[in-house]
């Protein structure tokens, strides 16, 4: 065969995408294992983060001992033990007909269209009582969809950490989400009012400190009106009746349940 035939150019070219493709199919499946692992140990970080119990210096695996998971059936407000919660993946229930619920259009806040019939939760205890709960809230901002966490405290009220790990945001408009600053204002505020409705809500401008409703507000963020706003609706959507509302009310009334 000719040095410069089509022939053999066809051929080396068929061979070398061969040659790559097994090279490539075999590090995907040698690496699926560590990078299962690498998720993992960055979910649980983020969870610490949330929670204000991250210590750098501290191997995350040794921490996440605090946090205890569990997985919630959202329709009965109560734990469901015959789900494995370090095999859950409430991403994936979502996407499948037989594990999720399809969310009517004048009750989607968050904008997702369906989620999953249960949601894995975290629990922080010290001596038996239970410190903090961190749940999982996600929904849509202006670009992209937001996933992130929220940390209560025992009254399952008052918030003691907010954040989100993953979204397509502005930088420096919608991606102020990641912004400390903002971020440290968020502690302390109140999801709901005394009437049992959620009122936590991202403002437009800043909050008037002075004003009664300043324990649920906290400041918007500057050329990111959609952002802000599909912040306060997905924690509306979340902490409210179709959402984890169920679920708190009976940790509420009992003082704290167990799985």
């Amino acid at each position: 065969m000719s040095r410069d035939s089509r022939r053999k150019v066809l051929t080396t070219a068929f061979l070398v995408c061969v040659v790559c493709s097994v090279l490539v199919s075999a590090a995907a499946v040698g690496l699926k294992q560590r990078q299962q692992q690498n998720q993992e140990e960055e979910k649980r970080r983020n969870i610490l983060q949330i929670a204000r119990l991250f210590d750098p210096d501290i191997a995350v695996d040794l921490q996440f001992k605090k946090v205890r998971s569990a997985v919630v059936n959202l329709a009965s407000g109560r734990f469901d033990t015959t789900v494995d919660p370090e095999k859950f993946d409430s991403r994936r229930a979502a996407s499948q007909p037989e594990s999720r619920v399809i969310i009517p259009a004048e009750k989607d806040k968050a904008g997702i269209k369906a989620r999953s019939r249960f949601m894995d939760v975290y629990l922080v205890e010290e001596a038996g009582a239970l410190k903090q709960i961190i749940l999982p809230v996600y929904g849509k901002g202006l670009w992209s969809t937001m996933y992130g966490f929220i940390a209560l405290g025992p009254d399952f009220s008052t918030v003691t950490g907010f954040g989100f790990y993953e979204h397509g945001e502005t930088p420096g408009l919608g991606g102020e989400i990641d912004n400390r600053n903002w971020l440290a204002s968020w502690p302390g505020k109140k999801v709901y009012d005394r009437t049992g409705a959620v009122r936590l809500a991202v403002v437009k401008g800043t909050v008037d400190p002075q004003s009664p409703n300043s324990v649920h507000e906290v400041d918007g963020l500057s050329g990111a009106t959609l952002t802000s706003r599909g912040v306060s609706n997905l924690l509306a959507y979340w902490l409210g009746e179709n959402g984890y509302e169920p679920f708190l009310t009976q940790l509420r009334s009992a003082g704290g349940v167990k799985p």
